[in-house]
């Protein structure tokens, strides 16, 4: 086995990369390399298999994709990092549980590389940070039965996957350097009131394909034999 091919697909169409991804994994075979693909997208809102209608507050204009993968509602524009892995879990030896946690940490280490300390919050894929101290090392304790998981926290990367015969598809979006308005018309991730960031926002000024090209690494990296 060998560590996934990272293709760089640059502003590509939604719809048409999701319709590749499925064709890409319904055609492979125990042969097929591992892939992961960089992108950026047009403005979109994706609704996931359990995706509520009214988690969408106003589209304005913006088109609301329905997806195959897992999770609410998200948004997609210029000035993010979208990387979908195309991965066979099964050859890498591991589940769906373990492999949103190497997204994680692929997502928790491209950061690390800017300065920027990254957040889980149990039962809420994607990673946080504290947008009042974003280059902070403390380790965050929440409350264990707190009625808002996310005090403190903002959002800087959705995950959302799907999982046909052991292979992996769709993936991770990392907030660079974009117009974060169209989050107001959602509930991200189907959270009320959930506050969303990029880099930019916390003071990292980086070109977008930078990051890609480091998340490109890092998930080659998480997502190796």
């Amino acid at each position: 086995m060998t560590a996934p091919t990272v293709r760089d697909l640059g502003r590509v169409d939604y719809t048409h990369t999701a319709d590749a991804m499925r064709a890409f994994t319904a055609a492979r075979s125990e042969a097929t390399p591992d892939e992961i693909w960089l992108c950026e997208h047009d403005p979109v809102y994706t609704q996931g298999l359990a995706g509520k209608p009214e988690h969408v507050l106003a589209a304005n204009g913006i088109p609301v994709v329905q997806t195959n993968r897992g999770g609410q509602v998200t948004y997609h524009g210029p000035g993010q990092v979208v990387a979908y892995a195309l991965i066979d879990l099964k050859r890498l030896g591991i589940y769906v549980k373990e492999y949103v946690f190497r997204l994680e940490q692929a997502l928790l280490k491209t950061l690390e590389v800017y300065g920027v300390t990254g957040h889980r919050v149990l039962g809420a894929p994607g990673i946080y940070v504290r947008p009042d101290d974003p280059f902070g090392h403390a380790v965050r304790r929440a409350e264990p039965y707190s009625a808002n998981p996310f005090q403190g926290l903002a959002k800087i990367a959705a995950i959302g996957v799907k999982v046909s015969r052991n292979c992996s598809y769709h993936g991770v979006a990392l907030n660079v350097a974009m117009d974060l308005r169209p989050f107001e018309g959602i509930n991200p991730c189907g959270y009320a009131g959930l506050q969303t960031v990029d880099l930019s926002t916390i003071g990292v000024q980086i070109a977008r394909e930078e990051v890609a090209d480091t998340l490109g690494q890092k998930l080659a990296a998480y997502l190796s034999p």
